[in-house]
């Protein structure tokens, strides 16, 4: 039998047993990973993860179930069981779970590759890392470094339906590079990790200069290891690159603004949230976030999210004003709106939940001379060697890696472990402008329980902040 067969006997199955919704999700992550660490190839590592998962709405109850059996005793065995587990907790709900209305849609989709991943042998990719191996060794040269190189592949494959009219059928490639670069001297240590790339076949690692990117990070660690001094004291401006601008896109605007944070879902796991709704400000008129997944080429990237809802671009905040929520069918009920497609899970035997996708400061006007010329006294970091913030997304710490000292608009020596502490409202609300620079780096976002791991984008450009406070590790 065939899946589309599969999904529709699902359905039907869950229908007979008076079900007002039923959903079928087919879900296959296949993975590969090949290693370089300090020159030495390791793997390749693969995993292989394949089932369905099972949605039912009955007497206004939600439940789940899933199995890794693709057949039709295993298919329907799970509908049964969720139809049961509905059953069984009739009663302990505060009120029915309602859907918002969705398109009925019918599409098939697929994201091409230049160059292939399957087709491309072993040594060929070894051969990328071992090109940028050499690199860095030349550029570190002299320094006690550890390099530890990944080059990697995650494929998944969908098929969504269910009976408010959804046909989905997707597959989706994501090639990334992530480095480890840990460099000592004289009892100082420095050290970064991050990960590179996007959708799409190998051809993504040129096309967002995935290696000169990792070349200049490895020079600014050098840098700031051999040159570093001790940071200013105080209350000043600060101008942040485009990969701390994504972090705080992510972490202070994003998660804030995941509805079912908002409404209490989360609050046992991974918090809730200090923003009441749509209409709350948030920061300056400056601060301009979204979200979209329909971005080609983007870790984040899918035209349909798991409940077979079209995908779109999100205006979180606009003009510092939160203009919309992430939402799936069911938060977006609540809130009396239409669904924006937010719902994704991580594998079959997940339940989709309202997660981001690509989440960015939208680019403004300045270069980043402008953004520099009126700092006296100031912090240029680029990026974190660490960050945390608390479970409502409202008080914030990052410790700068790759940082500078900024006088008179001119970018200084280099500086170690700047930290900057600060809430959500009083950053956000010191921004005045936005440089015309536009970077993304992959992120693994993790929520839910049990958790969820998904790739997404994390970006911005440089942004300038006025008067925050900063101080010493």
């Amino acid at each position: 039998m065939s899946l589309e067969d599969l999904a529709r006997l699902a359905i039907d199955k869950a229908l007979e047993q008076d079900a007002e919704f039923a959903e079928f999700r087919y879900h296959l992550v296949s993975e590969e990973v090949v290693v370089l660490r300090d020159g030495e190839p390791e793997g390749p590592r693969t995993r292989f993860v394949e089932g369905v998962g099972i949605r039912v709405i009955v007497g206004g109850v939600p439940a789940f179930s899933s199995t890794n059996v693709i057949t039709e005793r295993g298919v329907t065995s799970a509908v049964d069981e969720a139809v049961k587990a509905a059953r069984a907790m009739g009663g302990l709900l505060g009120g029915a779970v309602r859907l918002s209305e969705a398109e009925a849609s019918e599409v098939r989709y697929l994201v091409t590759e230049g160059r292939r991943w399957e087709d491309t042998p072993l040594e060929e990719k070894l051969e990328i890392l071992r090109e940028l191996e050499e690199g860095l060794k030349e550029r570190l040269r002299g320094v006690s470094s550890r390099r530890t190189l990944s080059l990697g592949l995650r494929r998944e494959t969908k098929l969504v339906l269910n009976n408010s009219g959804a046909f989905v059928q997707a597959t989706t490639p994501l090639v990334w590079l992530r480095y480890r670069i840990a460099l000592s001297s004289l009892g100082y240590h420095v050290e970064k990790v991050a990960r590179l790339g996007g959708t799409g076949g190998l051809e993504v690692l040129d096309a967002q200069r995935v290696v000169d990117r990792v070349l200049e990070a490895a020079e600014n660690l050098r840098e700031v290891l051999e040159r570093g001094a001790s940071p200013p004291i105080g209350r000043m401006d600060i101008v942040v690159g485009c990969e701390l601008a994504g972090l705080i896109a992510h972490e202070c605007v994003g998660h804030a603004l995941e509805a079912d944070r908002i409404m209490g879902r989360e609050e046992a796991q991974a918090g809730g949230s200090y923003v009441q709704g749509v209409g709350a400000r948030m920061g300056s008129e400056h601060v301009e976030v979204s979200d979209d997944p329909t971005i080609p080429s983007s870790a984040g990237y899918y035209l349909y999210d798991d409940e077979g809802v079209r995908a779109r671009k999100r205006r979180l905040v606009v003009g510092g004003e939160v203009r919309e929520l992430l939402h799936n069918r069911e938060t977006a009920a609540h809130f009396g709106v239409d669904s924006n497609a937010s719902a994704r899970a991580s594998s079959y035997n997940r339940e989709p939940i309202v997660r981001m996708s690509n989440t960015f400061f939208e680019p403004g006007d300045y270069s980043l001379d402008e953004l520099l010329e009126d700092v006296k006294l100031g912090i240029y970091v680029k990026s974190c060697s660490e960050w945390n913030i608390d479970d409502v997304r409202e008080s914030q710490r990052y410790t700068g890696l790759e940082a500078y000292l900024v006088e008179r608009g001119e970018v200084k020596a280099p500086v170690r472990s700047p930290v900057i502490d600060v809430s959500t409202q009083e950053l956000l609300g010191s921004l005045d402008a936005r440089g015309r620079d536009l970077e993304f780096h992959i992120g693994i976002c993790v929520k839910g329980s049990p958790h969820q791991q998904i790739p997404v984008w994390t970006g911005g450009p440089t942004l300038r902040f006025r008067g925050i406070h900063v101080s010493r590790r």
